[in-house]
């Protein structure tokens, strides 16, 4: 990686919260995993363009417009180099979540996958049954409908609480979402399948989410006034590995339990 794509000096020109914004991105890429590279670099790019277009130093513009290309640039290549990889089957990232880590809501960890393209989502996580996990997948709904203007679908495959009064709570809270999601156009539909092991998101654009521990990685909040009961970046986490990859290398990959 080049060091002159690496923000040292940039902090300067346009503060350090740009700087630590295109900073994040080259560790990113260093680091191989390239879809959260690439949002970095655009969010970053967008705010150099405003400051670009709100400056009426001639030397800072044509410092900063050489400090775009050069990330103009090296998004390009990641969006092609990603765009080849899914051709070839070969996508793949991995996030591993530390314990007691924070800052890994539903949005930071995937959100980027969420997009317009995605039209249907199919959710197997056995662990949705408690409240706090249907809690948890009520988060992940609102997320997808948020992101994906064309969303039409999603399909829940999960197991039922132990007894019968667990069953019944949630088979009332899934259709208590499955009514609020019918009024904003998207139908829910569940399958109960007691012998659900593995922990799986599918999106229609052929994305493939595998969580470790499924939509239920975040521990308690301090208490209801704490800072995370609401914003899920603020909750710690329980350590678990995310793996991200395209539908074309699916059939090379065994199950992840």
């Amino acid at each position: 990686m080049s060091s002159s794509r690496d923000g040292v000096g940039l902090g300067i020109v346009v503060g350090p919260a740009v700087t630590s914004i295109l900073q994040r991105a080259v560790e990113l890429d260093k680091n191989q995993r390239y879809t959260e590279s690439l949002v970095c670099y655009e969010q970053g790019l967008r705010v150099l363009m405003e400051v670009v277009k709100n400056s009426s130093d001639s030397t800072k513009k044509m410092q900063l417009r050489q400090k775009m290309e050069e990330y103009m640039t090296r998004a390009e290549m990641i969006k092609k180099l990603i765009e080849d990889k899914k051709a070839l089957g070969e996508y793949r990232e991995q996030v591993v979540i530390q314990a007691d880590s924070i800052g890994h809501s539903y949005h930071s960890v995937f959100g980027r996958f969420l997009d317009s393209e995605v039209t249907s989502i199919e959710v197997e996580d056995p662990y949705i049954r408690s409240f706090h996990q249907c809690q948890n997948f009520l988060k992940f709904c609102e997320l997808s409908v948020t992101n994906c203007p064309n969303l039409k679908a999603i399909s829940l495959v999960t197991n039922t609480g132990h007894s019968p009064q667990e069953a019944q709570d949630t088979n009332s809270w899934l259709n208590s979402m499955k009514t609020s999601l019918q009024s904003h156009g998207v139908t829910l539909s569940v399958e109960i399948r007691p012998t659900l092991h593995d922990r799986t998101i599918r999106l229609s654009s052929g994305w493939i989410i595998k969580i470790g521990r499924g939509l239920d990685y975040f521990k308690s909040p301090e208490n209801k006034m704490a800072l995370g009961f609401f914003n899920m970046d603020f909750r710690k986490c329980h350590e678990t590995t995310v793996d991200i990859f395209h539908k074309g290398n699916v059939k090379h990959k065994t199950k992840v339990k």
